[in-house]
């Protein structure tokens, strides 16, 4: 497998893209506009307590204050007071209103929320991740050889500090005894700092930020098993030479530069980043995955598709499901999906070929460094996987709520706009001395409001009793609709009939007859011109006469300069 790591740098933002034989995997971004919290270490003070809730709120600076639950407390670093048995379990044991905590970012703030923190600090270098407040070695989970985890075991015993705990990485697989005990002085050197600026520091207080998000990417990503690593900034470029130098040398010949290239749209990045924003995904085979993403849930529906097999339909489902499974996994890691996560795979009737969609699903995931835990198939057939979540997923980071349908997806039809907007106009006309109402409203509702040849205004107006003028409004949104009185009559015969007979303009074509498929359609003030020919100038103006000018719309016909 061809593993490429692309660092993008601009003046607004950072991106890195994670590539597995040309297909994108992960993506990181880092703006500038908006710092990254997750690993940041702050001085806090516990603002409110809640036992209901067994969990407290905690300052440390920011808009919202941060989340602390009681099962991240253990291994409390109280600034002042005594530390309570861990033994208890309950939030008012732990903490008190007012006590000063040391607390680290584990998830950024999202929506109303604000960012969750943990007691449980730890600090990541290369090889290692101290951890200052438990007594504990442990082995990254991704070293398989039990030899290796063995010897590595044995020199974290050599290298830990004492009374703190040590988590050998990835990247330690064949380091020696002094680079990891390098790497564990560099990071009880940190934590010494941390510790003495808390005791100097009034909470609420920043101590420690984490590394920008290119050093980053050197010491989490950044190992033997990747091909190359290509740098599109000179300065972030001598950089990475430098720390690579002092950490990791022999990894410095797979660091390329392309000074000022865009390094995604050279390996079709930003493409493959739109597709991650969409609801459906293709497969090659034909078949399809849908992606409904929700707060605490993930539901991923399989289907055929275009796909309809050579033999038979077992082989069909099962070739469709094990093309799904593989890219169900690029999926979780490129749009970084958490939470509880439930793939509908197309129905087997054979638990063999259940097996082996889980183990094609459990290697697959078995690169992803974010933990993850397959359950199996339910009763009724739907796969249960939870992945862990702790930072924003792609689509968070990238989009926003539609101000319109405020993230439902979904907007009001123009059956019920233009329901609503007749009970508006009723309810103003029954109190109003005005002579007139105007509506204003998108075009299709517009144009249910008015009716075929003007009859749903008529019966309107009967039952308003007044005279209505319907304006259609491009630049209004489909849910959109102002209604307001008009007492003068120059105002009114101006609004209702905006054009006259025999008057030369030029209009821009904006839409084809519904009905006439020839003729375009235009608009003066949200007053529906009808031009025979005029579809052949779709978005183009034109010069046209009106011809004649009814109740709701007039006729014009194009000039011959056209």
């Amino acid at each position: 497998m061809n593993k490429e790591i692309l660092i993008q740098v601009d003046a607004e933002e950072t991106a890195v893209a994670v590539l597995e034989d040309g297909r994108l995997m992960e993506i990181y971004l880092e703006r500038a506009a908006k710092a990254r919290l997750v690993g940041n270490i702050y001085k806090g003070r516990v603002a409110n307590v809640l036992p209901g809730m067994q969990a407290a709120f905690v300052d440390i600076g920011l808009e919202k204050n941060a989340f602390l639950f009681v099962d991240d407390t253990t291994g409390l670093e109280a600034l002042e007071g005594e530390i309570p048995p861990r033994s208890r379990r309950r939030i008012s044991d732990v903490v008190r209103e007012g006590q000063e905590i040391l607390v680290q970012v584990v998830k950024e703030p999202q929506g109303s929320k604000g960012a969750r923190v943990t007691t449980q600090i730890t600090l990541p270098g290369r090889y290692l991740v101290l951890m200052p407040t438990v007594n504990y070695i442990g082995i990254s989970r991704r070293i398989g050889s039990e030899e290796e985890r063995e010897r590595l075991k044995t020199l974290a015993r050599a290298v830990k500090p004492r009374r703190m705990g040590l988590i050998v990485r990835t990247a330690a697989a064949g380091a020696g005894l002094e680079e990891l005990r390098e790497d564990s002085r560099a990071l009880s050197r940190t934590w010494k700092r941390i510790r003495e600026m808390a005791r100097r520091s009034k909470a609420p207080r920043l101590l420690h930020h984490d590394v920008e998000l290119s050093l980053r990417i050197l010491r989490d990503l950044y190992t033997e098993d990747v091909s190359r690593l290509l740098v599109n900034s000179r300065d972030t470029y001598n950089r990475v030479i430098e720390i690579l130098a002092e950490r990791a040398p022999d990894l410095r010949r797979r660091v390329v530069l392309r000074d000022g290239a865009d390094l995604f749209a050279l390996y079709g990045v930003q493409n493959q980043v739109e597709e991650a924003l969409k609801r459906k995904v293709w497969l090659k085979c034909g078949g399809y995955l849908v992606i409904d993403q929700m707060e605490a849930l993930t539901a991923i529906d399989v289907n055929t598709g275009k796909y309809v097999g050579r033999h038979n339909l077992a082989d069909t489902v099962l070739t469709t499901n094990l093309e799904a499974a593989v890219e169900v996994a690029r999926q979780l890691r490129l749009r970084n999906i958490g939470g509880i996560i439930v793939v509908d795979f197309i129905d087997m009737e054979n638990p063999a070929h259940q097996e082996q969609v889980i183990k094609v699903l459990q290697r697959e995931l078995a690169r992803d460094k974010t933990k993850t835990q397959i359950l199996g198939f339910t009763r009724l057939g739907l796969l249960e996987m939870t992945r862990k979540k702790d930072q924003l997923e792609l689509g968070n980071v990238l989009q926003q709520d539609c101000p319109y349908c405020h993230g439902t997806g979904k907007v009001l039809s123009e059956e019920t706009v233009a329901l609503q907007a007749r009970k508006k106009v009723l309810q103003l006309a029954g109190g109003s001395r005005a002579r007139a109402l105007l509506v204003e409203a998108n075009p299709a509702v517009a144009s249910l409001l008015i009716g075929s040849g003007g009859a749903h205004l008529r019966l309107l107006e009967r039952r308003a009793g007044k005279k209505l003028i319907i304006k259609g409004k491009e630049n209004f949104h489909l849910e959109e609709v102002n209604v307001r009185e008009l007492f003068d009559l120059d105002e009114i015969n101006n609004l209702a009939t905006p054009v006259k007979a025999g008057q030369v303009l030029k209009v821009t074509i904006e839409g084809v007859h519904t009905v006439n498929g020839g003729d375009g359609i235009a608009r003066v003030d949200g007053f529906v011109l009808d031009i025979p020919g005029g579809a052949s100038y779709l978005g183009q103006e034109v010069p046209v006469e009106v011809t004649r000018v009814y109740r709701t719309f007039a006729r014009a016909r194009l000039l011959a300069d056209a």
